[in-house]
């Protein structure tokens, strides 16, 4: 009797602050908007009132704890929000550099080549077209032709003239290896001096008017050049000419290019380094000459049209890798294909003349970065997604829970008259009065983390999070307070019916989550165009929707639970089993909030933990198909006879397995090759058991007998041309012949890569093609060092942890991995937090009702086993939900998701498609997560609420 007066008083007491506040608030609000912001006197009246404090004010300092927890929400999640697009616009662009860098300027430079055309009535006229003032024009002007998407370099991008074939020069002393005279490139390009060094002599320059009658030129070589040619200072090249003396180059400097794989000396490579060059002739005995290229002064140019070529003038643009960006790709595509046979190309021939063509590689390597961007894109979006999704329900948590808190304040409010507009609108205020900074806060901290990336997005990202902040808190209240009542009936979640509305929404839910599950697995996330994901975003969405679904079902099915397990409870002779399923059942039905927060988490961590297990497996097995062991030291010839054992004392070597392999062995005289492998039939066997590359019973590989044909392990390709019945002779490096019989079939296997071998017993062949040629070496963590000085020189060496890594250095997938990460670790941070708001929202209850318990004599032991049975229903529906929907979404979506892409990025189609496969790990440790944060949450609890007194607690509880 005394608590319940107590509570009574209790809840007198917060309805009469309420009231105080809502006349101050409407008070407020009929003095005007002045006095709302806080004006002493209102508009309108002559004389001085009192002070009435604005209601976002007076709020914010009736409970600053959860204004700050708000803000810190909001700002955490605005900054991880948007930060999200600018960390996938930078790897994604750094991708694309890389791309670039691999293609190399001479693919990815815009070459724009024009013909001089002859007819002009005097040599001058003929000639002006070449001086470098009208190349610069021209230059100047297609530069403005060019798109802005393209980002050319000015400091890179080049223009000159050349000559359209490249002549014969007939000067003795340089080198003709096969007796062929050498080809030399004349080019005069402008900018030499701003890109080169001087190493030996001087730059070439022209003195007067240079012609096609001029007869000596001069002209610089690089050092590359002057030592394959053998070239010096004062050195003279004879050009021939037509109709007069050839022309003579006399080579006054050697330079060094400051950038030598920059697009001004790479677009031409041969500029910077000469070439032997094989002429179009077939058979073993082909001929090769020189090709190098000398480099005229800019003014030099005319002379070119006194000699045996025509001249040729050409623009290079090379765009810049910097201003490059992934997000513009699809105007990149436009770009080259405007320039390549487009308006661009109409408008570079009407600058340079009919006969210009434009020619680069930048659009298939744009095309290939579109395939490969194509290939992990949903991957990162599925993750995206899931967090996102978990972010926005911890947001609406956060409201939700503040609404039911402040419950009796606003139906005090809308039973005083407060008109749901006007409700609704002052909690937004007072919401948006702290999410706004925070949201601000949030974006600033993501711009300075992520310098990189478009901010459009980013920006766009932190104002969701901010109005769905803003607006989750008034719109809950709106919703349950549409009609004016003072006390509202219980909601509790074993007796309240889902409504029509509710039931809807979850079977559209189910459609959209089925539809999508579908169209995953009939279309799969590897079928993307060059042009994007040929998919909606629908497809992203699957994993996402199987989470949301299983959560509502769970929901339905949580009442059901609850009500069929308190009845045998309740005959059990202890009351704290049926008393935590009681309490457990009266939780409001606010609380599926965090069960969707949850369930969608797990979901996705489930999801992206197989994901990423997948691309770790993937790798791991291509680099074992690659070595055939943990190190494999192989070499042409034999290896040295004591180099198996000094292996073996290697750190980190485990087991040598000795091999010797021919590649050149011919079964039947044919020509076709087929490599043949030389083992000892136990060790090999133990190794290919512990690699699981087909594996095999080692008596099925000996020899019978001495005069039997050798039992041989061999590929399916192999088998099926030989047959397995009858043995064939097969012919060895060494000239000799063993008669072979197939009698183990395996796909793969440690010794030979490939789809085509033989493995046999080493001791049935002869010393000389017995002699080991390869150790496969098996340990864990080999020192690669070690092994390196250990083999020599004269042996390679190759290491699976080298070659794994192989395929994790490229910055597209290795950031899309990171990104997926990251999302998945914030969803489960968002999860368990959702959880601790639950579980904090319903503390000073839980502690009231601990208190009231004490005095009836319930011991500090049965409080604690209480609330942890309280909390374990809807934790372990989660945890156990969770796995259960984890892995129904792994195996409904695995054959529609296909993680080459980002797995095996250089590997190609060769290795096969790469699936997803369920992850044990990744399935229980969120889930246990879930789990031990419930139970620690409440154990927490229990103790602390057992060190406050009963009667202390019992004030403070009431008061609330």
């Amino acid at each position: 009797m005394h608590s319940e007066h107590n509570s009574e008083h209790g809840a007198a007491s917060e309805h009469g602050v309420a009231a105080e506040h809502s006349a101050a608030s409407e008070h407020s609000a009929a003095a005007g908007d002045d006095v709302a912001l806080g004006n002493k006197e209102p508009s309108g009246s002559g004389k001085a009132s009192s002070v009435v404090a604005p209601w976002v004010r007076t709020r914010l300092r009736a409970a600053p704890l959860a204004a700050l927890a708000l803000a810190l929400l909001v700002a955490l999640t605005a900054c991880l929000a948007a930060a999200f697009p600018r960390a996938v616009d930078r790897y994604e662009d750094a991708g694309l550099r890389r791309s670039l860098q691999q293609a190399r300027p001479e693919s990815t430079s815009v070459q724009i080549t024009s013909p001089q055309i002859a007819g002009a009535p005097s040599p001058e006229e003929l000639a002006a077209p070449l001086l470098p003032g009208a190349l610069r024009e021209r230059y100047e002007k297609l530069f403005d032709t060019v798109p802005e998407a393209l980002a050319p370099d000015r400091a890179q991008s080049a223009y000159g003239v050349t000559l359209s074939k490249n002549p014969e020069v007939p000067d003795p002393w340089i080198p003709r290896p096969s007796g062929v005279p050498a080809r030399v490139a004349l080019v005069a390009q402008h900018g030499l001096a701003d890109h080169a060094t001087v190493r030996e002599g001087r730059l070439p320059r022209t003195s007067g008017t240079v012609g096609t009658t001029t007869p000596v030129v001069e002209a610089a070589v690089t050092a590359a050049t002057a030592k394959s040619l053998h070239i010096k200072v004062g050195s003279v090249i004879h050009v021939p000419a037509v109709g007069r003396a050839p022309l003579a180059v006399r080579v006054t400097g050697i330079v060094t290019p400051r950038e030598a794989a920059g697009a001004y000396w790479s677009t031409r490579p041969l500029l910077r380094t000469p070439s032997l060059v094989a002429l179009p002739t077939g058979g073993p005995d082909r001929s090769w000459y020189w090709l190098g290229a000398l480099l005229l002064a800019p003014e030099a140019a005319p002379a070119l049209l006194g000699t045996d070529g025509d001249p040729l003038l050409y623009w290079s643009l090379a765009p810049d890798p910097h201003r490059l960006h992934a997000s513009d790709l699809d105007r990149l595509k436009s770009a080259v294909a405007t320039l390549e046979s487009g308006p661009g190309l109409q408008e570079a021939r009407a600058l340079t003349g009919p006969g210009t063509s434009v020619t680069t590689g930048l659009d298939g390597v744009l095309i290939s970065f579109s395939q490969l961007r194509a290939g992990t894109a949903p991957l990162v979006a599925v993750a995206a997604i899931g967090t996102a999704t978990v972010a926005a329900v911890v947001l609406l948590l956060a409201g939700a829970l503040a609404a039911d808190r402040r419950r009796a304040e606003a139906a005090l409010l809308r039973a005083r008259g407060a008109s749901l507009t006007g409700l609704a609108g002052r909690l937004c205020a007072e919401t948006a009065a702290v999410a706004v900074p925070a949201g601000a806060l949030g974006l600033a901290a993501a711009l300075l983390v992520v310098p990189e990336g478009r901010t459009s997005y980013a920006v766009a990202a932190a104002l969701a999070v901010t109005v769905i902040a803003c607006t989750a808190l008034p719109v809950r209240a709106a919703l349950a307070h549409r009609s004016v009542r003072v006390a509202g009936p219980r909601e509790d979640m074993v007796t309240t019916r889902p409504s029509r509305r509710r039931t809807v929404a979850e079977l559209t839910l189910l459609v959209l989550a089925a539809a999508a599950v579908e169209s995953l697995r009939r279309r799969g996330t590897s079928s993307s165009s060059a042009d994007g994901p040929s998919g909606d975003q629908l497809v992203s969405v699957a994993p996402v929707l199987v989470g949301v679904i299983a959560a509502l079902v769970l929901v339905r099915l949580l009442p059901f639970l609850l009500r069929r397990l308190a009845s045998p409870a309740g005959r059990l002779r202890g009351a704290v089993g049926f008393l935590s399923l009681a309490r457990a059942g009266r939780t409001s039905v606010s609380a599926v909030l965090p069960l969707l927060a949850l369930l969608t988490a797990l979901t996705t961590a489930a999801f992206g933990g197989s994901v990423l297990a997948g691309v770790n497996e993937a790798r791991d097995r291509v680099a074992l198909l690659a070595v055939g062991a943990d190190a494999r030291v192989e070499s042409e010839g034999p290896l040295p006879s004591d180099l198996a054992d000094r292996v073996r004392d290697v750190s980190g070597v485990r087991a040598v397995t000795e091999a010797s392999i021919g590649y050149q062995a011919k079964p039947h005289d044919e020509q076709t090759p087929v490599p043949l492998a030389g083992v000892d039939p136990t060790e090999y066997g133990a190794l290919a058991a512990r690699t699981g590359l087909g594996a095999f019973d080692a008596d099925r590989l000996k020899r019978p007998s001495a005069d039997g044909p050798l039992p041989a392990l061999a590929s399916p390709s192999v088998a099926k041309a030989y047959g397995t019945r009858r043995p064939f002779p097969v012919r060895l490096e060494d000239g000799s012949t063993v008669s072979v019989r197939i009698t183990v079939v395996r796909n793969r296997t440690p010794a030979v890569t490939g789809d085509g071998f033989l493995v046999v017993d080493r001791a049935g062949l002869s010393a000389a093609a017995a002699r080991t040629t390869a150790l496969l070496v098996t340990g864990h963590h080999v020192d690669a060092g070690a092994l390196n000085r250990t083999a020599g020189p004269t042996a390679g060496v190759r290491v699976r942890a080298q070659e794994r890594a192989r395929y994790a250095d490229p910055p597209l997938q290795t950031g899309a991995e990171h990104v997926y990460t990251a999302a998945v670790a914030a969803g489960a941070g968002y999860a368990v937090l959702a959880l601790l708001l639950a579980l904090l929202r319903a503390a000073p209850e839980r502690a009231a009702l601990l208190a009231r318990l004490r005095t009836m004599g319930l011991t500090r032991a049965q409080a604690r086993r209480l609330l942890v049975l309280e909390s374990l229903p809807q934790a372990l529906l989660a945890a156990a939900g969770g796995a259960l929907t984890g892995w129904a979404a792994i195996r409904l979506l695995s054959p529609g998701v296909d993680l080459t892409a980002v797995a095996l990025p250089s590997a190609g189609t060769s290795v096969g498609r790469t699936e997803l496969y369920t992850d044990p790990l990744a399935l229980t440790v969120p889930a246990i997560i879930v789990l031990v944060t419930a139970v620690g949450v409440a154990g927490v609890q229990a103790w602390w609420a057992g060190r406050r007194g009963s009667v202390r607690e019992l004030r403070a509880g009431d008061a609330r």
